[in-house]
């Protein structure tokens, strides 16, 4: 027999009869009479492995009824016809071998049968990830985004990497983490939005998948204060082109998902929102209107707070877009619109009451940005740097950022977005 670790799912896709050896974790255990029953797991699937007393040794007998459950083993066997009317095969043991034995009390069932908080499970990520349906999140996460890439590189898009310590607080918005970085100060990027403007002065297209900090108090189930967005930006782009593109990302990108993660979807027990372009779109103004007539309340000039969304949101199934938003409670860098200068070219990208992605057209003047960054309060020479592109041919542009965290927490059934978040950061938590 081969020594070659067989996946479970390539055993159990063999005929009868083939010797196999697989690697994973003990699940179930139990002795009949002379047999010996242990369920077995590896991260995608699980198969029923018997041990004869009169077929095998005492020692590996007595080595495999005792071993502590969770232990990582190695068993050799042949494949059998089996009784269960979950598998048609099961793997008859010839040896047993424990890789890794696990110490008991775990802090967790990974089986998920007995149910942990999620204060809990995140001190135990790695073992909490042995739950399949835990996994089913994180294997989605990896289609998303091979699959985003997929998509925006299709549409002429180069992938960049932007610098995450930075010299000076020029992003403006959110707070800041400072660092000694040697005889300075520093910081830790909360965007890239800054870079990516610059450089679709000479690549044109550009997108990130970038992970960003924010030094924000929000102890809440959508904010974290460590997160991964992806960004785009595109010369020749206005707010039109950007939400076409964003909305036509994530159509194809849903669709491919329902298609090859359909297994991890239905673990979940979750269905898609509808994503069929074009999503709805309404302004600013209008959301307000909607929300007054609902007995809510809103003033010019002011986000709406999550009850306003819920009340937005109620009617709504599926992705929409909210446009227009008032230029005073935007960036500096969005552009004001022609018709009206209290009103910014930007929009939101929304799925019930959450906010996903934000985005809009850039100013592409030096001379406008100057003067929005004087209006926001800022310091125009700690923007020197960034400025100085604009006097080198800079193109109209546009973009969005696009929170990945809160997308894989929505599309997965996930109440809280560290669900989405391997090793989630936030006030509370720096480990594990």
């Amino acid at each position: 027999m081969s020594d070659k670790i067989s996946s479970i799912s390539s055993a159990l896709s063999q005929k009868e009869g083939s010797p196999v050896q697989v690697a994973g974790w003990v699940e179930d255990q139990r002795v009949l009479g002379t047999l010996l029953f242990i369920t077995l797991r590896d991260i995608e699937s699980s198969i029923q492995v018997v041990f004869n007393k009169k077929a095998v040794s005492g020692e590996t007998f007595s080595c495999a009824s005792s071993v502590p459950r969770q232990s990582y083993v190695v068993v050799k066997g042949v494949t059998q016809r089996s009784r269960s009317k979950i598998a048609t095969l099961e793997l008859l043991a010839q040896s047993f071998s424990v890789v890794g034995p696990a110490r008991h009390p775990l802090p967790l069932d990974p089986t998920g049968r007995v149910e942990a908080n999620l204060e809990v499970r995140l001190d135990s990520r790695a073992l909490d990830l042995r739950n399949p349906r835990v996994a089913s999140i994180f294997r989605i996460r990896s289609g998303f985004l091979k699959y985003a890439r997929d998509y925006l590189g299709s549409q002429g898009f180069i992938e960049v990497n932007t610098a995450k310590l930075i010299g000076a607080a020029a992003e403006g918005g959110a707070e800041l983490f400072r660092l000694k970085y040697f005889d300075r100060d520093g910081y830790l990027a909360q965007s890239p939005q800054l870079y990516k403007e610059e450089l679709t002065l000479s690549l044109g297209r550009v997108f990130e998948v970038g992970t960003y900090f924010r030094a924000e108090r929000s102890h809440t189930t959508r904010h974290l204060n460590e997160f991964v967005s992806l960004d785009i930006e595109a010369a020749m782009y206005g707010k039109e082109e950007a939400m076409s593109e964003l909305e036509r990302m994530i159509s194809e990108v849903t669709k491919r998902l329902a298609e090859d993660y359909s297994r991890e979807f239905e673990r979940l027990g979750v269905s898609q929102p509808d994503a069929k372009v074009p999503f709805p779109r309404l302004t600013y103004r209008d959301a307000q209107a909607e929300i007054g007539k609902m007995g809510g309340s809103t003033k010019w000039g002011e986000d709406l707070d999550s009850e306003s969304l819920k009340l937005l949101s109620s009617g709504r199934s599926g992705y929409y877009f909210i446009t227009d938003w008032p230029t005073s409670i935007k960036p500096f860098y969005i552009k004001p619109s022609n018709q009206d200068s209290q009103v910014s070219e930007s929009f939101d990208l929304m799925v019930g009451p959450l906010e996903l992605a934000s985005g809009g057209e850039r100013l592409s003047s030096r001379a406008e940005l100057e003067r929005r960054i004087l209006e926001k309060g800022l310091n125009v020479r700690e923007f020197s740097e960034h400025l100085k592109v604009y006097d080198w041919g800079m193109p109209p542009h546009a973009g969005w950022g696009f929170g990945v965290d809160r997308f894989i927490a929505s599309i997965t059934g996930s109440s809280n977005i560290r669900e989405a978040v391997l090793f989630p950061r936030d006030e509370l938590r720096l480990t594990p």
